[in-house]
């Protein structure tokens, strides 16, 4: 019988091996953390059909856990990760086995990885460039100052290059280490890539009949001299400009909870959160759902994706980035995570993150635009998240 497990032994084998995630799906949080082995069934379905419907989603779900309990895994898990355009097709599976672990176990075990070099990078290229970008901003502030929406997320990419094929289990493992706290992804993908990163923002955690979710909305780089760094995090708070950007965001997830929730705890203030490279505005919603019997995903699909990742209003916003962005998102932006049979799950945001094709490294980062952004700014903004994974690399 396939089960989960939680045998410390089983995990140390698994990580000793040469590439050892290269197949596997990793996720990693302070709640829960799981390694896969096999993959019993893909899942390419659209989470959404072309009615905005997770009906038919959903029906095939069940019975994809059905026959994989009739297969003989206990308590089945979906994994993997949904593209930004939810109808898009999907890039989930069922595994054959799952492993349950602590986090901080799993880092120490992946920690021998760290000391192999990853190979040199021979080119890098920013998509778009950086006038194309600035231009992106600008056009995008217009759009706003002629009352066409109150936010935007444009984004860009950074393209690297390499000697040789990257290890997806180096790079995650130093990733790891320089963002202990982030949540980490390791997503194999059918044709041989790998999407992989470590995301600061919950999307959806759902345990029972509770869920919670923390989204991230106005950052600013994080400073060496600890004065330093303390005034940029109260200046974050205090600003205008950054804390209307959060409200949009919490104000039209809260109107998409609140018909789902019997109760819902909405801070009126954001807090402030850390990343290796960011200082964010961050704030914690949470609630208790009308039918315990819907999954992770359904509440994860409601609010996928947020202004945080498109903007406000939603529709508008996305029409603006098709127009305005010179490459199809697909999974980055989207959301990443897990799923069980009993509903419970957790589901991050695929940000501070990239995707690997032997040696070809692709690189996301993103910024919320208001009528108040500067376009140097933004541009800036997105170098420092991009850090998160040059510095893997030994870049910046």
């Amino acid at each position: 019988m396939v089960e989960i497990t939680a045998v410390e032994n089983i995990l140390h084998r698994k990580i000793q091996q040469q590439s050892a995630l290269k197949e596997r799906f990793l996720f990693t949080s302070q709640e829960t953390s799981l390694l896969s082995d096999g993959c019993f069934k893909r899942i390419t379905q659209p989470l959404l059909d072309s009615e905005g419907s997770q009906d038919a989603f959903q029906r095939t779900l069940r019975e994809q856990f059905r026959l994989a309990r009739a297969a003989g895994i206990k308590d089945p898990l979906v994994v993997g990760a949904i593209p930004f355009d939810s109808h898009q097709p999907t890039a989930l599976f069922i595994p054959q086995h799952v492993t349950r672990t602590d986090r901080n176990q799993l880092m120490t075990q992946l920690k021998p990885y760290q000391q192999q070099p990853l190979a040199p990078i021979t080119r890098q290229q920013a998509y778009p460039d950086k006038p194309h970008f600035m231009k992106m901003v600008s056009d995008a502030v217009a759009a706003m100052n002629r009352g066409e929406m109150d936010k935007v997320v444009l984004s860009r990419l950074l393209k690297l290059t390499t000697e040789d094929s990257i290890d997806s289990t180096t790079l995650m493992s130093l990733i790891m280490a320089q963002n202990p706290d982030n949540y980490h992804f390791h997503v194999p993908l059918a044709n041989n890539e790998v999407l992989l990163g470590a995301s600061p923002e919950l999307l959806l955690r759902k345990q029972k009949d509770q869920f919670s979710s923390r989204p991230l909305a106005g950052s600013a780089k994080r400073q060496l001299d600890r004065e330093d760094d303390h005034r940029v995090g109260q200046t974050l708070l205090a600003s205008s400009k950054d804390r209307h950007e959060h409200q949009l965001v919490i104000d039209a997830m809260a109107k998409v909870l609140a018909p789902v929730a019997e109760q819902l705890q909405v801070p009126q203030v954001p807090e402030l959160v850390t990343t290796s490279q960011l200082w964010h505005l961050a704030t914690t919603v949470q609630g208790i759902t009308h039918n315990a019997e819907e999954n992770a995903l359904v509440l994860a699909g409601l609010l996928h994706p947020t202004p945080a990742l498109s903007g406000y209003p939603h529709q508008l916003a996305c029409r603006l980035i098709q127009h305005l962005e010179p490459f199809p998102r697909e999974l980055f932006g989207g959301m990443v995570g897990w799923c069980d049979d009993e509903g419970n799950g957790e589901w991050v945001v695929t940000i501070r993150c990239a995707q690997l094709n032997q040696q070809q490294v692709t690189l996301f980062a993103g910024a919320g635009i208001v009528p108040a952004s500067d376009p140097l700014s933004e541009w800036q903004e997105t170098g420092t998240k991009l850090s998160t994974m040059l510095k893997a690399f030994g870049l910046h």
